[in-house]
Formats: C-alpha cells, sequence, structure tokens
C-alpha cells in the first residue's frame, strides 16, 4: 500500500529525530512549581484555591471561565503560596498558582495502577463529562479543550477520527516515544473517542521515519482485537515523510482525500483530528480518572551530549529541566520551545512547563543565522513549497504595505505559519516575519464583523 501524503506543496527538511532511541525518563520533583492559567485555547481558568491552602496531586485548582476553556489540576502535593503575574516563556505576564512541594499525595480516586482497562463505558455523556473534568486539551499544538472537539456542533458529523502520529517537526521524539512505550493506551483511546464520535472509523497517521512506533503499534492493534470488538474499526496507515505533514489540513486531505474550505474547520469536511498524546490522556481520563498534569518533553540538539525524553509534570521551571538534563551547552545560542519550524524561542528560563510543552531544543549559532537577504528573484519557491497553496511573495509586499482588504482577499488568514516559504525561499526573504503579524490583524478584523 502506497504510503499516504498531501498533494500541494510541503518540503523534506532533515528529520534529526536524534533523541528517538532515548527512553522516556521520570523528571523527578522541583521544590515548587508554578501552574499557569492559561495553557489552553481559549479563556485562562479561574483559580478555586487560595493561599495557605493544601493541596493534592490531582485536585482541581482553576475551572474553566468559558465554553472554550480547561480545568486545571495541581501536578504535585504541597501547599499554595501565592496567586498572580508570572512570566511565561514569550515573557508575558500569566496568572499562576505557585505550590511548595510536600510529598507526593494523591487523590483517593485517582487509578494509579498500569493495569490496561480496555472495557469502554457506555454512556457518551459520561465519557465527554470525564475528559472535560479532567482538562484534557489537545497535545499537537494547539491545545484546544478535547470534550469540545468531541462533540461536533449539530448537523455536523464526523465521518472519520484521525490520530496524528506524525510528528514531523526535526529533531521532537515525545510523541515517537508514547507510541513505542504507551501504544495499548494509545489505541483504547482512540477507541473511547471513536465511541462518542458514533462509532466512527480511526486512522491512525505515523510517519514513515518511525518504523518503531509503526511496528509496535500494529501489533497492539492486532493484539487488542482479539478481545476489543472497536478495535475492528480502527487503521494504522503511513505517512510519507514530509513537512508538514501533521498539519490538521494536511493529515485530512493525505487521509481523506479531502480539502477543507477557507475559513473551515476539520469537522466541515467530516473529520476530527486529535494527537496520540492526547489519546493517551484521553485514555487515562475516562479508564483511570486521571485529569492532564504530565505530559511528555524531549530535550535535544545537536550541542547536546546526551538527548532526553521526559515526563513531566506541569509547572516545572524549565530551568529545572536544564540544570537536571546537564545545563545549557556552551555552544546554544538559541533555545527552542517545540520544533525549529514552527517553535517559539524561550526568552525566559524560569518559564515553566504547561500541557502543550512538546521540548527544549537548543541550536547553534550556525543554525540560528539567517542568510543575506538579496532581492526577490521571482522564483515561484515559496509558492510551491506552501502547502496551503498561497502566494507568500504577495503577502509579504502586501503586509508591507498594511493593504488589511487584499490580505484577506488572498486568503492570508489560511497560512498555517509553518515556514515552508522561508526555508525555500532562495533569496533569504524573511517573509513570515511579516506575514505573521498582518495575518493576526487580518482575523481581528474578520473577528470584529461578527
Amino acid at each position: 500500500m502506497q504510503n499516504l501524503t498531501f498533494k500541494m506543496g510541503g518540503i523534506h527538511p532533515d528529520d534529526k529525530k536524534i533523541s528517538a532511541r532515548s527512553k522516556v525518563e521520570i523528571l523527578p520533583l522541583p521544590e515548587k512549581v508554578y501552574v499557569s492559567m492559561a495553557q489552553h485555547l481559549g479563556a485562562p481558568a479561574n483559580p478555586v484555591v487560595a493561599v495557605g491552602d493544601q493541596v493534592k496531586v490531582g485536585q482541581v485548582i482553576a475551572e474553566p471561565a468559558g465554553f472554550i476553556s480547561a480545568y486545571v489540576h495541581s501536578p504535585v502535593s504541597g501547599t499554595v503560596k501565592s496567586i498572580g503575574p508570572r512570566a511565561d516563556l514569550a515573557g508575558n505576564m500569566v496568572k499562576h498558582i505557585e505550590i511548595e512541594v510536600s510529598g507526593d499525595e494523591w487523590m483517593e480516586d485517582i487509578d494509579r495502577s498500569t493495569t490496561l482497562i480496555t472495557k469502554i463505558p457506555q454512556d457518551n455523556a459520561f465519557i465527554l463529562d470525564r475528559i472535560k473534568k479532567c482538562g484534557v486539551v489537545g497535545l499537537g499544538g494547539a491545545t484546544f479543550p478535547t470534550h469540545v472537539k468531541l462533540a461536533p456542533p449539530p448537523g455536523k458529523k464526523a465521518d472519520c477520527l484521525i490520530l496524528n502520529g506524525a510528528e514531523c517537526e526535526p529533531y521532537l521524539t515525545s510523541d515517537n516515544r508514547i507510541m513505542i512505550e504507551r501504544s495499548s493506551e494509545i489505541i483504547v483511546g482512540a477507541a473511547i473517542m471513536s465511541r462518542v464520535l458514533d462509532n466512527c472509523p480511526v486512522v491512525i497517521a505515523i510517519e514513515e521515519n518511525k518504523s518503531e512506533a509503526i511496528m509496535i503499534m500494529s501489533s497492539a492493534l492486532n493484539s487488542l482485537a482479539k478481545t476489543m470488538p472497536e478495535c475492528g474499526r480502527i487503521a494504522i496507515r503511513v505517512l510519507k515523510k514530509k513537512y508538514p505533514q501533521g498539519g490538521e489540513k494536511q493529515l485530512i486531505d493525505a487521509v481523506m482525500g479531502r480539502q477543507v474550505k477557507s475559513g473551515g474547520l476539520p469537522i466541515d469536511a467530516g473529520a476530527v483530528v486529535q494527537n496520540v498524546a492526547t489519546s493517551l490522556a484521553v485514555y487515562e481520563a475516562v479508564q483511570k480518572n486521571r485529569p492532564l498534569i504530565t505530559n511528555v518533553l524531549t530535550v535535544t540538539g545537536d550541542c547536546l551530549t546526551v538527548q532526553h525524553n521526559y515526563q513531566f509534570r506541569i509547572g516545572v521551571p524549565l530551568s529545572f529541566i536544564t540544570e537536571y538534563a546537564g545545563g545549557v551547552p556552551n555552544e546554544a545560542a538559541k533555545i527552542i520551545s517545540g520544533g525549529p519550524m514552527m517553535g517559539k524561542a524561550i526568552a525566559n528560563l524560569d518559564a515553566t512547563t504547561v500541557k502543550g510543552s512538546s521540548s527544549i531544543l537548543y541550536l547553534t549559532r550556525e543554525q540560528t543565522e539567517r542568510r543575506q537577504e538579496t532581492a526577490c528573484i521571482r522564483c515561484g519557491r515559496c509558492a510551491s513549497a506552501c502547502p496551503m497553496g498561497l502566494e507568500p511573495y504577495l503577502l509579504y509586499k502586501l503586509s508591507k504595505v498594511g493593504d488589511n482588504a487584499a490580505l484577506e482577499e488572498n486568503a492570508v488568514q489560511d497560512c498555517i505559519e509553518c515556514g515552508c516559504c522561508l526555508y525555500s525561499c532562495p533569496a533569504g526573504v524573511p517573509l513570515l516575519d511579516l506575514i505573521r503579524p498582518a495575518k493576526g490583524n487580518v482575523l481581528r478584523i474578520i473577528k470584529s464583523r461578527k
């Protein structure tokens, strides 16, 4: 069977999966954690604890502040020391709850055993409530509340649930490791999500450069199928190694051959896309009543002597992780949260992990230096590379002059900020530097009309 891919654009950077064989290690607890109230898409959560309160692992410490919002739970046991603003990794001031760690006492109703539970609850309302109450959000980057995504609006139906195991960004390997080490739980999580989506088919899509994950996930699926009839509607499909293969719209094109129209959502094309890490979190929430307080993060870079994949608890300072991993390498000129294509530079190592944290990536000066900008030679490579079919050279020119009407007409709002245009440009034109803020302006204008 031919490996799947999307039809339009894309690039082939070196995948640099140098931490792929590094097994997941449990990160120890620091003396204090700082839990952000804004670690999900939508309104920041509202604290429901006070300074001086004693909390346990898994206890609710903040509640959703709107329809698009999420519960936040304590990742540790200890004492609430303060509630107030603290700088995130970009330097923005965000409300955090500071907890002084004392022991590791968990809420009594959380199942901490490693026993695999394959019997799925029959009540869809119960499943969605568990996912909501456990604060599960999408772990592929957007951190959209999962219970909302699994409840399509009236008139919309999921024809396919796609589990994103592409992990197409160079260097990142956390999803690869959980597919290798937690394959059965991911598959049961997929079956749970299929159940609430009216038993729709599931495709677990994995990029071809993850051969061990493909083998182990396939073996786990075959084994579970002997006792779980739900596995009969789950299939594993292999994707070509191509960036940005893990983009929602690119996955839908690759797996279903359908296009999401400009301004549309995946459900408009009959698709729901979730990350494999989200599926693991759904399993733990529904089958174990375990809230989303941990995730797996890659610590990597060519200048790092030893590569790591750590299971961390939310709220751990990044500086604690870097020190535990041996310190920041002398050759590191920039530290990135996420991958080199779409990740964000870390301006503040005192910032803390959030639910969606995926990596600490060290890049050398040579890796971060941009080519000297020269005049655009009208080669069209940026347009050929764009997976959304846009014309980045035109959007760049329109961004320079601030022509918002023309930018909207040329669909700048559809840009997924993948960086394919910048990567492909032989003239070194900083296309995304202007297109990204211009897109934000146009989206604000579109929103103001509603």
